[in-house]
């Protein structure tokens, strides 16, 4: 076995994260997954069993002939890990256990108190309810956060929605109160992980999170790695200045953010009160027609093409209050980007609406605290 304590830790992890992904039944399958020799990967697996990690139970027969293999799973009684994704108007909060089940889930709202100080109370107060009666123990805490994260440090430097949001040490202030690791990422990068773990995802190296929210974003994943930018800034496509059909031009997110796109739709003015389930509100126009539609339409097209001709993405998923105007919508898009585009006619293109919903930025906090935990020691 290699003896540098950090080479046996991030190891150790590694196996964990191919056990539980399911990409490594046995012994044999971990070895080549980890381009290790067996009797390596025997001792590593024996370290895990022995703390409790991985069990080895039940028989897999590959093939007809040879040895039948025993088949490792992660144990879910190990421990558990938290997953926290919050804007201006509430937190969201799961729990997932040590095998990548969600086993509870919570919700505060902030109710008009957006500054700093409540979100981060409301943060600690929301871990604190995921966490009561919980048997296992807390390994990890993920959080997604809106704007742009320096993951390295867990800071979190702006948020347009929260005024006093300056550059905040969300994971100093929070490993003050839970002595575990705390993992900081940008809340689209973090639901990007939650498609890899609990939605369409999981077999794709390539693919992309479209986030019309708020604000708009995306999130890029190539060859199964999260693309973060020289600054941390990657995504940020609500500021790209975007033509308006009348008027001066406009940062994207004013024309194309889901906020914007109900008020397109539904005629209201540009600043008019948005409903109070913008999904539920969005859904009233799934079968929509007409010259609103079909310049959102376009408009989408637009931004699909530009980014599929920049990264070559195989799939777009889809996120936030537009998914509600369900596979039409995404079809339409897909339909109008491929005639805009000749590039694209016959190039492969596919925009999926998420099936993960609500919960979509806190499990991908939650698949955050998973991708990066270990065990300590080794």
């Amino acid at each position: 076995m290699r003896t540098k304590p950090a080479i046996q830790r991030d190891l150790l992890g590694a196996a964990v994260l191919h056990v539980r992904s399911g990409r490594a039944v046995s012994r044999s399958s971990l070895a080549t997954a980890l381009g290790l020799a067996p009797s390596t990967i025997g001792l590593y697996v024996e370290q895990l069993i022995h703390d409790g990690f991985v069990d080895e139970s039940g028989f897999e027969r590959e093939g007809l002939v040879g040895r039948p293999k025993r088949i490792l799973t992660t144990s879910a009684k190990a421990g558990c890990f938290a997953g926290i994704e919050f804007n201006a108007e509430r937190v969201q909060a799961v729990r997932v256990d040590f095998s990548g089940n969600q086993v509870a889930s919570r919700v505060k709202w902030l109710r008009g108190d957006g500054n700093t100080r409540n979100v981060l109370q409301a943060i600690k107060s929301v871990v604190t309810l995921l966490q009561r009666n919980a048997r296992e123990p807390l390994l990890a805490i993920g959080v997604g956060a809106p704007g742009i994260v320096d993951p390295a440090t867990g800071v979190s430097a702006s948020y347009s929605l929260i005024p006093d949001w300056d550059r905040v040490p969300l994971a100093d202030v929070l490993r003050k109160d839970f002595a575990v690791p705390i993992i900081v990422e940008n809340n689209l990068r973090a639901i990007a992980l939650a498609e890899r773990w609990f939605g369409g995802g999981r077999d794709l190296a390539n693919y992309a999170i479209l986030g019309p929210r708020s604000g708009v974003g995306v999130a890029v994943v190539q060859g199964g790695r999260l693309s973060s930018g020289a600054h941390h800034a990657a995504g940020e496509i609500g500021h790209w200045v975007w033509p308006r059909r009348t008027g001066q031009p406009a940062e994207l997110q004013e024309i194309l953010s889901a906020p914007a796109v109900w008020r397109r739709l539904s005629g209201a003015a540009p600043h008019a009160h948005l409903p109070d389930d913008l999904h539920a509100a969005l859904a009233a126009y799934r079968d929509a027609s007409g010259r609103a539609w079909d310049e959102i339409v376009r408009d989408y097209a637009r931004v699909i093409g530009y980014l599929q001709l920049l990264i070559d993405t195989g799939v777009f998923f889809l996120h936030g209050p537009l998914t509600a105007l369900g596979a039409r919508f995404c079809k339409a898009v897909e339909l109008a980007a491929r005639a805009d585009f000749p590039a694209l006619a016959r190039a492969p293109l596919a925009i999926i609406p998420s099936t993960l919903g609500d919960n979509a930025g806190a499990l991908g906090a939650a698949s955050l605290a998973m991708e990066a935990w270990a065990p300590v020691g080794g």
